[in-house]
């Protein structure tokens, strides 16, 4: 009973810090990016970056000291700010670097260059030396050697890119090559460049797509406020009209085009018609799987609209929740940009120039500065993740306090930004330690991964079913452990506990309600996941329609899959937050029923809804027979459900 557990669970009584060993440890963390960061700096890392160096290892717009065994370093190079490639197409796939000779040169050619005559002009005329400095412009011409020695012929119009002083060419079927050589199963360039050519005709059609999927999502988290009793259904029906309608558009427009086929025999129009088929099928496929599923869960569905209908209020009261994912992602956005410029910076790190098998200059990492690579990685996924749980934090310290405050009239001005305040106050440990033991799953997966794509074809069946097996698990406990630590999160907002007595404390209560929690992830992620579907329809038949209108010219697949992707990921960031919302709400509801019972001095702090549900539930014991001791409470879900 609630007397003898052996901890009183005292909502919001107090604050105190917690896991303050986990916070040093990952302040020193950060300290170490820090020097990571600083070290590369320091070595002319940021120079050679920004300002580029040529093959001899000088730096473009300074004066350069020599370097011993290599002919063409030292030189004042204070006006030729621009790295120049001699052949820029020539990638390298496997090592990710341009092969060839890169000069400083004072201006890119803004037009293209035919001959070495033309080349000479422009070196007369705009004092650009495009040549390497061994040549003097007056023997281009003449010299044996410039075969070598110059830019390979026609030299395509380029323009420096923006803070990195190198010269780009304009033109970039240069990069389609290299695209289609990362692209090893288009087997046909001539598809890849109509892919191509198709989404820069339609990129207005695009943004326009995109920038309507965010409106769609916010405006489908208002909505959930207004009818979440009456959404199911209504998402229900919709869904259901909304794959039969899709699935019936795309075998009109199969059979429309297929009619009119006869007539535009262009391989554009074939393609078209092969991929509309290959939806149609799809679509048809998924709309009798989701009727399958819609049949099995008609009846776990009481507690959970009940839930829904709760956070719809919670929305009400804290509206700065919708804003949650903007916050987030332009963090995550900020760390990942200055994450890969400390990369950039780390791929010209190294004080030791050393000359290549061709005889040029490259920087190279000795010693154990190696391995900075590594911590550089690690780094990335455990603050990536500690932002994540920092959203999650805030959340449920927002929602608690919803919870736990009786008078919603109390209620802090900005409830989100006291729990951002609580969370930096007391419990930045607490999630630095969660996102630690995310991470630490991470790595192993990533690390098999990295071998399982570097073995292909090299590897026997039996060695690549036992990898995949174990990402496969190691996949399914991160997602586990997620779980369980946005609910030691809830736990921590709301006992003020460290982070292992609050993950076990949320695990017995989980446990307790084990059916509770997976009709509810159920059927509650089934809703949220019929709005994805219902967002990502809506935007794609959108798309259709648009796009159908130019389909003779462009081949509309891409442009469409781009739209549908960007749709999910803006609708899974939105939803995402509702979830996390009826998870915490579910997690204080469950504390709420097992240390209150609603007599005096014990009184629910739950919401009418959620108290019409429990009054409910135990009037179906009563009329079952069962009583309302513990075993009952255990089925008070099946019977709430079914009563439904």
């Amino acid at each position: 009973s609630h007397k003898s557990s052996k901890r009183e669970w005292k909502p919001l009584d107090d604050h105190s810090c917690t896991d303050v060993p986990w916070l040093f440890l990952f302040i020193l963390f950060c300290i170490g990016m820090g020097f990571v960061c600083g070290f590369s700096i320091a070595t002319g890392a940021a120079a050679r970056l920004l300002s580029g160096y040529d093959s001899y290892g000088n730096i473009c717009g300074q004066k350069n000291v020599k370097v011993e065994g290599i002919v063409n370093s030292g030189l004042d190079l204070t006006h030729k700010k621009y790295v120049f490639f001699l052949d820029p197409c020539n990638i390298d796939l496997v090592h990710q670097k341009i092969k060839s000779l890169a000069l400083c040169v004072s201006a890119c050619p803004r037009k293209e260059l035919k001959t070495l005559t033309d080349i000479q002009k422009f070196a007369e005329t705009n004092g650009s030396t495009l040549c390497s400095y061994e040549l003097q412009p007056s023997e281009y011409t003449t010299d044996p050697r410039a075969a070598k020695l110059c830019p390979k012929y026609p030299v395509p119009e380029s323009a420096p890119i923006p803070f990195f002083h190198r010269c780009a060419p304009v033109n970039i079927s240069c990069y389609a090559k290299f695209a289609e050589a990362l692209i090893t199963f288009v087997s046909d360039s001539s598809v890849l460049h109509r892919l191509i050519s198709g989404v820069m005709t339609s990129k207005k059609i695009i943004m326009g797509l995109c920038l309507l999927s965010l409106v769609l999502s916010m405006i489908l988290m208002v909505i959930i406020r207004y009818i979440s009793r009456v959404l199911v259904w209504i998402l229900t029906i919709l869904v259901i009209l909304g794959s039969l309608g899709g699935t019936g558009v795309l075998w009109w427009l199969y059979a429309k085009q297929r009619i009119s086929a006869g007539a535009l025999e262009t391989q554009i129009a074939k393609d078209n018609l092969q991929a509309l088929l290959i939806y149609a099928i799809a679509a048809t496929v998924f709309t009798v799987i989701l009727f399958l599923i819609m049949l099995i869960m008609r009846k776990r569905v009481a507690l959970t609209i009940a839930l829904f209908h709760v956070a719809g209020k919670v929305f009400i009261h804290l509206p700065l929740l919708v804003f949650q994912p903007f916050w987030t992602f332009f963090v995550l956005i900020l760390f990942w940009t200055y994450w890969i410029t400390v990369l950039l910076f780390l791929g010209t790190t190294g004080k030791h120039p050393v000359p290549n098998e061709e005889g040029f200059v490259e920087f190279r990492m000795a010693g154990p500065l190696k391995y900075m690579w590594w911590y550089h990685v690690v780094g990335l996924i455990w603050i990536s993740e500690f932002i994540l749980a920092c959203q999650q934090m805030t959340v449920a310290g927002a929602v608690v306090t919803y919870y736990f405050t009786r008078e919603k009239r109390n209620l802090p001005f900005t409830p989100i930004l006291a729990s951002v305040n609580r969370l930096v106050c007391y419990h930045l440990g607490t999630v630095a330690k969660g996102s630690f033991i995310i991470t630490l799953v991470k790595i192993p997966r990533m690390i098999l991964l990295y071998i399982h794509t570097q073995l292909k074809g090299k590897e026997n069946a039996c060695a690549r079913c036992m990898l995949k097996a174990c990402i496969c698990c190691l996949w399914c406990l991160e997602q586990c452990l997620t779980y369980l630590n946005q609910n030691a999160y809830t736990a921590t907002a709301i006992n003020s506990t460290n982070f292992c007595t609050s993950a076990k404390d949320a695990f017995v209560i989980l446990v307790e309600n084990a059916l509770r929690v997976a009709a509810i992830n159920t059927v509650g992620d089934f809703m949220l996941f019929l709005g994805k579907v219902l967002i990502v329809c809506s935007t794609g038949l959108i798309g259709i329609m648009l796009l159908n209108y130019q389909r003779d010219y462009t081949i509309w697949v891409l442009p469409l899959i781009i739209v549908c992707l960007f749709a999910f990921l803006v609708a899974h960031c939105f939803l995402s937050i509702y979830e996390m919302v009826v998870d915490v709400l579910f997690l204080c509801f469950a504390i709420d029923t097992k240390y209150n019972d609603g007599s005096p001095g014990r009184e629910f702090y739950m919401d009418k809804v959620l108290m019409e549900f429990v009054e409910n539930s135990r009037k179906s014991m009563k009329e079952a027979g069962r009583g309302s001791g513990a075993e009952g409470r255990e089925l008070k879900l099946m019977v709430g459900a079914d009563e439904e």
